[in-house]
This record gives C-alpha cells, structure tokens and sequence, in this order.
C-alpha cells in the first residue's frame, strides 16, 4: 500500500515539474521574443568589432564583399533579418553584416572640410577642438542642428550638417 501511494506521489511531482517547466519556457520565449522585437528601419548605429566583414547577402554562405577594420564606423541599418543586419556605410556601399557587429552606440564621421567643435550648440560660441575629415566620435545627443560629439573625451558641438550619422534635423538624448 505504501508503494502505491509513493507512486502516485511520485506521479504527481513529476506531473507538477512539467508543468513548471512548460510554464517557464513559455515565459521564456515570451521574454525571448521581447526582446527581439526589431526597431523600425532605417535606424543608425555603428560597427561594434575591430573587424567585421559584409556579405553580398544575409548568411555566412554568401560572399564576403568588405571587410571594415574601424571599430565605431557608423553605418545605417536598412533591413533587419534574424540574426543580420542589411547596412549602408559612410561611402554608400551595401551589403550584409552578422547583427552582433553592428552595435546601437550612436556614433558620427565628420564629412567636408576640418570641423570646429563649439563649446555650446552656437556658432557664435568658443572653438574647443577642430576636427579632421573622417574622424569618428560618438553622439550623446542632437537637438536644433547640432551634435554632442565626442571624440576619445575631447568633445563639443557641431552642426549636425557636419556629420555623416544622423538624419537632418534629428532630435535624440
């Protein structure tokens, strides 16, 4: 008698860990899929490795087109598709990248002639750095044309017409 209803015990948690188990997975994928959720494209972003390589399509069995060496370039997402991101770099070419290596750090690439960093979003204020053509800084945040761009913890303003990575116009914090 007493195995009998050791069995049933035995039965029962077996049946009750199952359905914790069914439970938490679906809690899982449904915290998975959250975040997963993809943003809206075109949305920027920049390269996140030393090394990353395009391909001509979204899989490790496409050709490789590029191989970008400059870690913080800033690229625009075009398309999303799981597991890649359809990019556009500073020059304009398109291709492919594995979406671990495009990272969301917002970041610019000075465009033109040498760029002056203001002290404040004005023209009239103070020089605090100038910039040449091609120098990748991060961007904190945009407002009124202008951009907090920081450049290996010199920084300042420049007028966002100045910046390959951000849309005209932009607001962002």
């Amino acid at each position: 008698m007493r195995s009998g209803l050791g069995m049933k015990a035995m039965r029962s948690a077996v049946k009750s860990m199952m359905v914790a188990a069914i439970a938490a997975l679906a809690i899982g994928a449904g915290a998975q899929a959250a975040s997963n959720q993809v943003r809206q494209t075109p949305y920027w972003g920049s390269i996140s490795a030393g090394q990353a390589r395009m391909r001509t399509g979204p899989g490790r069995n496409y050709p490789a087109s590029w191989l970008y060496q400059r870690a913080g370039l800033p690229v625009q997402v075009l398309e999303v598709y799981p597991g890649w991101r359809k990019i556009r770099d500073p020059d304009g070419t398109e291709g492919w990248m594995i979406g671990n290596l495009v990272s969301d750090q917002r970041t610019g690439m000075v465009k033109g002639g040498v760029a002056e960093l203001r002290d404040r979003p004005d023209p009239g204020s103070r020089v605090v750095w100038r910039a040449e053509p091609g120098v990748i800084g991060r961007l904190s945040k945009c407002a009124a044309g202008w951009c907090k761009f920081d450049v290996q913890g010199r920084g300042g303003y420049l007028e966002e017409t100045r910046l390959w990575g951000v849309e005209p116009g932009e607001a962002f914090d």
